[in-house]
């Protein structure tokens, strides 16, 4: 099967100059021109913070599923944990039945805890809510009904609908996704991505052993920008990317980053795809000889980078990464032996 090429985006606001309502709008746009420009998926992500505008990613993909004819609409992610899972089935449900038939749940316990509080959930129960509500919402899927014995509708197209699990660094994480059969989605987006390379194998391990045939499919997302030269694309980004990264560090306690730490991220062995188009394909054809994955996304919209550079970083990533990765790709499966 040919590897899916997409993008995803929180819809990062800018604070003075870009609020939450333009962003929605420039966001709209961004996700027709990548179904304009021939990419597979798109994904939107969950927030409950000033610096995102989309808190419902359900309500902007209805919205884009109309605008579209052919792209793949997906969360990226929902937050399951401080979520109703028969609500979230129902919504995603709806959507798919708008976008005939073209949207995922991207699944994940989420990077930030804003939602624990706001829906009065106990943080100390994190993991457990989101082992038990993926339970329940896959039940849901296979069954058609809550644990009550309720009917759940309206029922999707698709059967059954697609659920994904996002992945950051938990290794148990990749095994659990890989024992309920799911397809996992791993966001790189720091240090070397060759590290993360045993979370593909686990998650493909603990599928294997579960009886899972074929094995789910793997994703790596992480951040890009594309421009004409790579001086652009890194002189572009870095203010907008850094200023947000040194934001949410802050709240962490990461070391702030620098623009040689961003000059690093950007090499061959560095996390982030920021470059010219060449530069993303060599980059991107040298991480799947690592991880063989069979979707590849990136997220151009860190820090409320201009719409302008994302509508070109966009364009860049359909019309010239993506038909040479698709290329090689296939050349590389044709040569390999059954």
């Amino acid at each position: 099967m040919p590897v899916e090429i997409g993008v995803f985006t929180f819809a990062d606001t800018r604070e003075g100059d870009l609020g939450a309502e333009q962003r929605l709008r420039d966001l709209i746009e961004e996700i027709e021109l990548a179904d304009e420009v021939g990419l597979d998926v798109f994904g939107v992500g969950e927030h409950h913070r000033p610096d995102f505008a989309v808190s419902t990613p359900a309500v902007v993909l209805a919205a884009a599923a109309v605008k579209t004819q052919r792209i793949r609409l997906t969360s990226a992610v929902t937050v399951l944990s401080s979520d109703d899972p028969v609500r979230v089935f129902q919504e995603f449900a709806t959507v798919d039945l708008l976008s005939g038939g073209r949207v995922e749940i991207m699944v994940g316990r989420g990077s930030f805890i804003e939602s624990f509080p706001l829906f009065g959930y106990d943080l100390r129960d994190y993991d457990r809510l989101f082992e038990e509500k993926l339970v329940d919402l896959l039940h849901i899927r296979e069954t058609g009904s809550s644990n009550a014995g309720h009917g759940v509708f309206p029922r999707p197209v698709q059967k059954p609908l697609p659920v994904w699990v996002a992945v950051g660094g938990t290794p148990e994480s990749a095994v659990r996704a890989g024992m309920l059969g799911l397809p996992m989605a791993l966001a790189i987006i720091g240090g070397q991505p060759e590290r993360f390379a045993p979370f593909a194998e686990l998650h493909r391990r603990a599928a294997r052993e579960a009886g899972h045939d074929p094995v789910p499919a793997l994703s790596i997302n992480s951040h890009g920008y594309i421009a004409g030269s790579a001086q652009d694309a890194l002189d572009e980004s870095y203010p907008y990317v850094s200023a947000a990264m040194n934001r949410i560090g802050r709240e962490r306690g990461w070391p702030p980053m620098s623009r040689a730490d961003y000059d690093a991220a950007a090499s061959l062995r560095g996390a982030n795809f920021v470059g010219t188009p060449d530069q993303v394909v060599e980059k991107a054809l040298f991480q799947h000889e690592a991880f063989g994955h069979d979707r590849f996304m990136l997220q151009f919209t860190i820090g409320g980078i201009p719409h302008e550079g994302i509508l070109r970083s966009i364009e860049l990533f359909g019309r010239e990464v993506a038909p040479a990765l698709r290329e090689e790709l296939g050349r590389r499966r044709a040569a390999t032996p059954a």
